[in-house]
């Protein structure tokens, strides 16, 4: 392409260089190219900008196994990035099993494989804002929670998503004017999975009832409570130094202190403590030691460990002392 771009792509590479220059990657930048508009799009843009910035640009195709001739399509998405221009491309075989359902097992999966085969480096993934306002009617229908529904960030080592302002049209406008050919995933349009349907029925329902721009609405409360729970999580690690008496926690640090920042200072304590996937029950559960304490028993939780009051400290371990 010569002259001036084409405004889908200017705009796809603007994001691309935003991000890269708050990330400051070192050497090398990775792509996650599933052959999709999107993923494509961001190789492309990765790889004028990468190039320019003195970065090499690494891309990697995640081959799951899941369809028919997966290893030819995982292959036609290679030399589409090789066609490029990238340094480096790279096809990844999984096997998909494990609990949960083919949509979590694939994701473990495809995510377990990009982290191994980045070199330690930055992998840009090509979640749109299209995506962002999935993910957070997801957080809202199930419950989970201000972080769900905060969405994903655009910085999230290693992760970075340099598209979460720009929409799937743009990305698809974007390999139009490159003369790109996107892969159509079969699943895409699989309404078995919940994020089709919220993609193919929920989402223009709403645009229908709401007059259009849920999208961006949804994209704009998630940046909003982001930013909220930044400064809660900032004022939490304050609280937690403030509070901690070598592995355990003083109680008098934490009674008076609003049980919503409370409860993030308990989340941190617990997760190093080495308790693996905390819920919402155990998190409350813990946090009754300090805010509603009746001389209680200790509380179970994950991992075989204890979270219990005594001596005025909150301790978490597997044995008493």
């Amino acid at each position: 392409m010569t002259g001036k771009p084409h405004p889908a792509v200017a705009e796809v590479r603007l994001a691309v260089r935003k991000l890269l220059t708050e990330a400051s990657p070192e050497s090398h930048v990775c792509v996650a190219v599933s052959g999709g508009a999107d993923s494509l799009a961001l190789a492309a843009a990765t790889q004028h900008v990468g190039s320019r910035m003195g970065l090499r640009v690494v891309g990697l195709t995640v081959d799951h196994g899941l369809q028919e001739a997966s290893a030819d399509t995982a292959k036609r998405t290679a030399d589409q990035l090789t066609d490029l221009g990238l340094d480096d491309v790279r096809v990844l075989p999984v096997v998909v099993s494990g609990a949960g359902g083919l949509e979590a097992a694939a994701r473990r999966a495809r995510y377990a494989a990009l982290r191994a085969g980045s070199d330690g480096g930055l992998v840009l993934l090509g979640h749109t804002r299209d995506d962002q306002a999935e993910t957070v009617l997801l957080g809202l229908g199930r419950g989970s929670g201000p972080r769900s529904i905060a969405g994903m960030r655009a910085i999230d080592p290693p992760w970075g998503r340099p598209l979460l302002d720009v929409t799937r049209q743009t990305t698809e406008a974007a390999c139009a004017a490159l003369g790109l050919t996107p892969w159509q995933d079969p699943h895409n349009v699989d309404g078995r999975f919940t994020r089709v349907r919220l993609r193919r029925e929920v989402l223009p329902l709403l645009e229908d009832v709401l007059n259009g721009g849920v999208s961006a609405a949804l994209a704009r409360t998630a940046a909003q409570l982001r930013e909220d729970l930044a400064a809660l999580d900032d004022l939490a690690a304050d609280l937690l130094e403030a509070a901690a008496d070598g592995e355990d926690l003083r109680v008098a640090d934490l009674t008076s202190v609003p049980p919503a920042l409370r409860r993030r200072v308990l989340r941190t304590w617990l997760t190093r403590a080495g308790t693996p996937e905390l819920t919402d029950a155990h998190l409350r559960a813990t946090d009754e030691l300090v805010g509603n304490w009746r001389g209680q028993g200790g509380i179970a939780l994950p991992g075989g460990l204890v979270a219990r009051r005594a001596h005025g400290r909150l301790i978490c371990d597997k044995h008493d002392r």
